[in-house]
């Protein structure tokens, strides 16, 4: 027989950090909470592991930009242990040639480095920078409320029209024209309208696309220029990079002790077999192991096709909306890899007078048409013989990840399938591995004979290790047609779903990917708005 324990105003599915985020503020509301994580540890995609004896990598995620500044303050996660400091250059990309560039934090630092190859280029930097941070704001208020229902009408309606209507105060006709250009718009044509050397061009798109489906010539590509210049950090910074001291698990497990503080309850290696839904009302959750568990809410943070197709039986849910589910992009279209190194990565043409933490990251993507083939070869199924691979050498930035002597090094691999063509990817693993060491030996040539060890995670590791459905690290696309009031799907974008008491927290959910805690925050907002209001 299943056993039964205590009842909890809510229960979240899944400790990542959308799931601790909703947690800390249910709890601080005053509402007991309960946080059920499969695995042995917190954190989802946002966590440090050892991966050789004595050697922590983020595993997964691993560039703190977007977490947002209401949620460090509100939770206080600077006491409980989260550092972040600025990645300076927060971008740097070394080409063929030996020229490297950075992309310096500083305005007028980064303004002179793209003059040093095209004067106009730089000029054009300048304009467009302004434009595109000033749009960025106009989007910055939607990341912490819940996008507006077309559905809605009535009083509630126009209620929905005036909140849109506040945020874009002050916008005129030209920038609203801009801002549809860049939601809809390819990355591509915006670099080949605007800037003139390739190697400007390529700064651009090594800050861009990242996760997502599509050629940098694919329509809604430039979406991410806009995306990226949001603020982050402790200091509000508009597109701020950081280090997270400890890795990025630093952040979970600061959310998860402010959590704690607050009252919430935290078990791991509890996986939920199912969300005990009736007569279209959420019950609580049941354990593999048969033990039942009730409450008020339960909030997913896992992605919506494994929550609604995983975990809700398809009676509980209207036909319509499966289908729905069915339909979300998700063909996850990148990989991880995590290197332990017997020395640091030497780029050619690293100027000696850099600091280690200046030398702390690269991208290697030579153009725009090599992106563009890229996923053209990973869309049929084949693994690219040239890979775009984006590295962070995280211990020059923070030395506590291994001991003295020895370098940890993450690397983020943009355009492989899910599905191969041929084979699978426990047979292909290691052959990605080798591809992506000989395209790092290009630039740094003294890395393969460094490696000590080296993990290598495939999209399918992603889903079977982390959760995450088709190795989609975003929860789904982030297209256009999947964004905003579109997400998860159309009807349903605020985070309720038709079952009544169960919510969705994750990235699957407005405003989707990325570790910015927006969702969790949003979703226990309504789900307090719900319970305040006696609809629980």
């Amino acid at each position: 027989m299943p056993s039964l324990c205590k009842s909890y105003d809510a229960i979240i599915v899944g400790a990542g950090h959308n799931g601790l985020t909703a947690a800390a503020y249910l709890a601080r509301a005053g509402f007991s909470t309960l946080v059920l994580e499969r695995r042995e540890i917190v954190g989802g995609c946002c966590v440090t592991e050892e991966i050789a004896p004595g050697c922590r990598a983020s595993t997964t995620s691993y560039i703190a930009s977007m977490l947002r500044p209401t949620i460090i303050r509100d939770l206080n996660l600077g006491a409980h242990g989260l550092r972040m400091v600025p990645c300076d250059p927060s971008l740097l990309v070394p080409f063929r040639d030996g020229q490297l560039v950075p992309w310096w934090a500083d305005h007028e630092r980064a303004v002179a480095e793209f003059r040093k190859i095209s004067p106009r280029d730089a000029e054009t930097f300048v304009r467009v920078d302004g434009k595109l941070k000033k749009l960025a704001r106009y989007l910055q208020p939607f990341f912490l409320e819940p996008p507006p229902d077309p559905a809605v009408q009535g009083v509630t309606g126009w209620r929905e029209l005036l909140r849109v209507g506040k945020r874009f105060r002050g916008i005129d006709g030209g920038e609203i024209a801009e801002l549809v250009s860049f939601l809809t718009g390819s990355l591509g044509d915006f670099l080949d309208r605007n800037y003139e050397s390739d190697k400007v061009k390529m700064m651009f798109l090594a800050n861009n696309v990242y996760g997502k489906h599509g050629g940098p010539y694919d329509p809604g590509s430039a979406l991410g220029l806009l995306f990226h210049l949001l603020s982050g950090g402790d200091g509000e910074i508009q597109g701020f990079y950081g280090h997270v001291i400890g890795g990025m698990g630093s952040i979970t497990q600061a959310l998860a002790s402010a959590g704690r503080r607050l009252g919430v309850e935290i078990q791991t290696s509890a996986p939920v077999a199912r969300i005990d839904s009736r007569d279209g009302r959420a019950r609580g959750v049941i354990l593999e192991d048969g033990t039942e568990i009730t409450s008020r809410a339960v909030l997913s943070n896992a992605d919506p096709k494994r929550t609604f197709l995983g975990l809700v039986d398809p009676n509980e849910l209207p036909s319509d909306f499966r289908h729905a589910i069915l339909g979300i992009k998700m063909d996850g279209p990148c990989a991880k890899m995590n290197f332990v190194l017997s020395e640091e990565p030497r780029l050619i043409g690293m100027p000696r007078d850099w600091t280690a933490s200046q030398r702390a990251l690269f991208t290697l993507v030579p153009s725009l048409e090599f992106a563009e083939r890229c996923y053209d070869i990973a869309k049929f199924g084949e693994i690219p013989e040239e890979l775009w691979v984006d590295c962070v050498v995280a211990s020059n930035a923070d030395s506590t990840l291994v001991p003295q002597g020895m370098h940890v090094m993450t690397t983020f691999i943009q355009y492989v399938p899910y599905k191969l063509r041929q084979g699978t990817w426990d047979e292909k693993r290691e052959f990605l591995g080798d591809r992506v060491v000989k395209k790092i030996a290009e630039y740094a040539p003294n890395v393969p004979n460094s490696i000590v060890a080296r993990q290598v995670l495939t999209p399918l590791d992603l889903e079977r290790t982390y959760g995450l459905t088709e190795g989609n690290i975003f929860h789904g696309d982030l297209s256009l047609d999947q964004l905003f009031f579109m997400r998860p799907v159309p009807g349903w974008s605020q985070y309720r779903t038709p079952v009544s008491g169960l919510y969705l927290c994750g990235a699957g959910a407005h405003p989707g990917g990325g570790v910015t805690g927006a969702p969790g925050y949003n979703a226990a907002r309504q789900v307090l708005r719900d319970l305040k209001r006696g609809r629980l």
